[in-house]
């Protein structure tokens, strides 16, 4: 294996219930044992004042948050993670795993509560200082299906599960008019089969991708 010419920066995004988390863990394991110096963190959170922020936003109690409120409250958590650990691990040359990151509040606050994209992409600009990844992996999945799995699977569910079908149905048409924007930066997988089969295949297209972006070691 070479070695990397920069840092890199990975996310994984996806409706509710596609399997994200779980596969960026499984992801960070396997690069981890293939030798690369890997980051993981997610969104929001990551931070000690992210992960305050993240307990806030997710609280299924906080019906009454208004919408303006909750795009400031996830930027400011993407801003804190941005400036504490993501700019600092891509600058000692490590690869970034962030579960989540701007094309979430595109999905979700964009698309999915219709809030203006021009303004959401303005504040994401303010919030990140510009940073964009060098690839997004996004798990498709049907919302209904997606649902199915977080109210069966027993996790946390939070503030934003308790939205209606018809908005998730939204934010998943938001993910791939996304990806038809900008084709070069993102790759879908079908996260609807096991578990094992969505890992590898997430391996193969992130180990191709990753070849293209070594130099070679002497």
């Amino acid at each position: 294996m070479g070695t990397l010419a920069r840092g890199l920066f990975i996310t994984l995004e996806g409706p509710d219930g596609s399997g994200k988390t779980t596969q960026a863990a499984l992801l960070y394991a396997w690069l981890t044992a293939e030798g690369y110096p890997v980051l993981q963190t997610r969104e929001p959170g990551g931070t000690r004042i992210g992960e305050r922020i993240r307990a806030v936003l997710h609280d299924p109690a906080h019906t009454e948050m208004a919408a303006p409120a909750e795009i400031l409250l996830y930027s400011a958590a993407r801003a804190q993670l941005v400036a504490e650990v993501i700019r600092p691990a891509l600058a000692a040359g490590q690869l970034v795993l962030c579960d989540r990151y701007f094309d979430s509040t595109y999905a979700y606050q964009g698309y999915g509560r219709g809030l203006p994209l021009d303004v959401l992409r303005e504040i994401t600009r303010f919030a990140t200082g510009g940073l964009i990844p060098d690839v997004t992996f996004y798990l498709d999945l049907p919302p209904e299906v997606g649902l199915q799995r977080r109210l069966q699977g027993g996790g946390e569910i939070n503030r934003l599960d308790q939205e209606t079908l018809a908005f998730h149905e939204r934010v998943r048409a938001g993910y791939l008019e996304l990806l038809r924007q900008e084709p070069q930066r993102w790759v879908r997988l079908d996260a609807g089969g096991a578990i094992e089969d969505v890992q590898a295949a997430l391996r193969a297209q992130l180990a191709a991708w990753l070849a293209s972006h070594l130099v070679a070691s002497f």
